[in-house]
């Protein structure tokens, strides 16, 4: 089984910047699409952004140039800096590697 420890977020005022990271331990037999999303009460979880194996990235609308996603694969690694933060970004981050989910982080956005 594959583990996912999420670190970072929090509460920041409008227009701050927060990052996470994820990191991958266990049974990781290849390199696949890491991902994060977020869910906020009565709402699906969403996709906020992935990253392929390659390097490639794609973004949820709500958060197009104004997020980063990249991976370290030496380190089993995604991040995700997050800029210009709005109230709207305020959710539980969750991150997603090999159909596993991490635990959930809290970022909190305030006007």
């Amino acid at each position: 089984q594959v583990q996912l420890m999420e670190s970072g977020g929090g509460s920041v005022q409008a227009g701050g910047s927060l990052r996470f990271s994820c990191t991958a331990s266990g049974r990781i037999s290849s390199i696949n699409v890491m991902g994060w999303y977020r869910q906020t009460p009565g709402k699906q979880r969403e996709l906020v952004a992935l990253i392929t194996s390659s390097g490639d990235t794609h973004y949820a609308d709500s958060v197009k140039a104004r997020f980063t996603i990249s991976r370290d694969n030496a380190k089993n690694t995604v991040y995700l800096q997050m800029n210009s933060l709005q109230p709207e970004d305020t959710a539980v981050y969750y991150c997603y590697y090999l159909s596993s989910w991490g635990q959930g982080t809290q970022v909190t956005v305030s006007s």
